[in-house]
């Protein structure tokens, strides 16, 4: 509550001025309320036999009743529908800080993460507040609220036996409540786990749908995917029986709170110190109370699991960064977009080095290339360049500037990267192109899928550029992929270039094509090329061979080969592995 409620009490003036207007609708609410059973016992003693033959019937005074009753609850839905904005705007508010936060967490966070019962923690998490929200400041504080007043009224009216049996039967009920909801909250939390794990398994299968049809692998995801269903069925059984539990016991302290008040008050009748009219109001009264106290129950148990929701939510929003921007980082200046890596070192873990000791420069507007087998630690340079990561030792300047001194926003904004493994958005072709550039025009669009050679094929398509590329881009080959992340790099028109294998899923004749349309758009452009397949560097002013974290060579394409290093051991393995295809 005391994370939630700056959200609530919010900045600006027509909330807060809400929020005081569905408060005093609720105490307006209850006050009405009290009068119910009042003007019950009224009528009552107005139509009961033992004060006289009835002359006039009490019209208007059931006329009050009725208009009483009516405006309490009409208050009371003009209370809710007031709120409304604070609870959405609170809701929003938080979802979308929570949204913001696991986008700032560090690329460790992400490879580590489930994706479907992440989504699904966030999602029971907003839902949380809502239900918190409804039912602690509508149902438990004027049902609290209620009860209190109550009881001073009976003690006032009735004498103070009456009150003392309300809050004994009112105390016996929450504590029973309180100790039967908490022995079922361990088994909210299994259902909450249970669940989480059924839906990643049921969302990492359905995303690999086509590797597990090459397996044959069908009953081996159902059979996962049914030992967690198994797991939360077992929990849902044990949580329902609790409730079972929960609800005869408070049906039972309710009878035995009503019963006592109904014998007190009737033998209070017969010796003629209440009327009639007392009796009924005393069982309105009553019932008036254990209604809203009975949902009490229901209440305080939506809300203890809503606070295990949010708790998983709010933990979210413990993890710290791992990559942060220093205080008031200024944006980086970047004039002429000089790269330079000194001593950088790095591992993932401190049992593995991944990078030792990184030495090289990029002189603004000249090409370097990095190649290697796999596992040299090629791409963790540039997740070092866009800041995914930190280096554990050295610096990596561009144009000078340290890129740890910066803000990330900025120094991001400077780079485009075609990566090895293409990812789009479950969206347009256009959409995912226009990523790159959101403000970009039509024109524009169409220039850069024709210098990535993906113009053609998109106007083949039925939707042309309002195809749908289906999830994580499946609908589209490897190379045709790749192409719509070259054009949507070129479209954002960055100062620095990075191409981490980016013709790595084309054929030979258009890798080639893009490769010198690549080499066009990148000419006075700072061009790093993370690379495996040697043909597409030797035009790189610089070529650097990278090996268990280290480079072992560096020169051009030609000095390298006059070696007879490394480099001319790929370089003849790749050329005979050509010849062959």
């Amino acid at each position: 509550m005391k994370r939630l409620w700056p959200h609530l009490w919010a900045t600006q003036t027509s909330l807060k001025l809400r929020f005081g207007i569905a408060f005093a609708l609720l105490i307006a609410s209850k006050i009405l309320w009290l009068y119910v059973p009042l003007l019950y016992k009224t009528i009552v003693d107005a139509l009961s036999p033992t004060l006289g033959a009835v002359t006039v019937v009490p019209i208007f005074i059931i006329l009050a009743y009725g208009a009483t009753r009516l405006m309490s609850q009409l208050l009371g839905e003009l209370r809710d529908a007031v709120f409304a904005e604070v609870t959405q705007t609170a809701i929003r508010q938080i979802g979308l800080m929570v949204f913001k936060h696991i986008h700032t967490l560090s690329l460790r966070f992400h490879l580590d993460r489930q994706t479907g019962g992440l989504s699904r923690v966030i999602e029971r998490g907003t839902k949380a507040i809502e239900t918190l929200l409804k039912f602690l400041t509508f149902n438990i504080l004027p049902t609290i609220l209620e009860i209190l007043l109550v009881a001073t009224l009976f003690a006032y009216m009735y004498g103070i036996s009456f009150a003392i049996v309300i809050i004994l039967t009112l105390g016996a009920y929450i504590l029973l409540t309180l100790i039967i909801t908490e022995w079922r909250i361990s088994y909210v939390r299994t259902m909450n786990e249970t669940d989480n794990e059924a839906t990643t398994k049921a969302i990492d299968s359905l995303l690999n749908y086509e590797t597990v049809k090459y397996f044959n692998n069908e009953d081996h995801e159902a059979h996962r995917f049914g030992r967690a269903l198994e797991r939360y069925k077992i929990a849902a059984v044990k949580n329902t029986l609790g409730l079972s539990l929960l609800n005869s016991v408070q049906a039972f302290v309710i009878c035995v709170g009503l019963v006592v008040i109904m014998i007190m008050a009737g033998l209070r009748v017969k010796d003629g110190s209440l009327t009639v009219g007392d009796f009924v109001a005393l069982n309105a009264f009553v019932i008036q109370i254990y209604i809203p106290l009975n949902f009490l129950g229901f209440a305080y148990r939506e809300i203890k699991i809503a606070l295990v929701n949010m708790e998983q939510m709010f933990n979210l929003l413990d993890i710290p960064q791992e990559v942060k921007d220093l205080p008031q980082a200024p944006a980086i200046n970047c004039a002429k977009g000089a790269l330079s890596f000194q001593h950088v070192s790095f591992n993932y873990d401190e049992r593995r080095s991944i990078l030792n000791n990184i030495n090289f420069e990029v002189p603004a507007g000249k090409t370097v290339a990095i190649v290697g087998s796999s596992g040299a630690g090629k791409s963790t340079i540039s997740r070092l360049l866009f800041r995914f990561y930190d280096p554990t030792a050295g610096k990596i300047l561009i144009d000078g500037q340290d890129i740890k001194t910066v803000s990330q926003d900025s120094l991001r904004k400077l780079i485009g990267i075609v990566p090895q493994d293409t990812v789009l958005f479950n969206d347009t072709i256009r959409y995912n192109i226009a990523y790159g550039c959101p403000s970009a025009t039509e024109e524009e669009i169409i220039e850069t899928t024709k210098a990535a050679q993906i113009h053609d094929f998109i106007l083949s398509l039925p939707d042309g550029y309002q195809s749908m590329v289906g999830e994580r881009g499946l609908k589209l080959s490897g190379g045709e992929k790749q192409r719509v992340a070259i054009a949507r790099t070129l479209l954002k028109q960055p100062k620095i270039f990075l191409f981490d294998e980016a013709t790595s899923a084309l054929d030979t004749r258009t890798e080639k094509e893009i490769q010198k349309s690549l080499e066009r758009l990148s000419k006075n452009h700072t061009t790093l090329i993370i690379a495996h397949r040697l043909s597409t560097v030797i035009h790189a002013d610089e070529i650097l061979v990278l090996e268990s974290g280290q480079i072992i060579e560096r020169g051009t394409h030609k000095d390298l080969l006059a070696l007879g290093g490394v480099y001319t051991t790929m370089w003849e393995r790749q050329s005979t592995q050509f010849s062959a295809d």
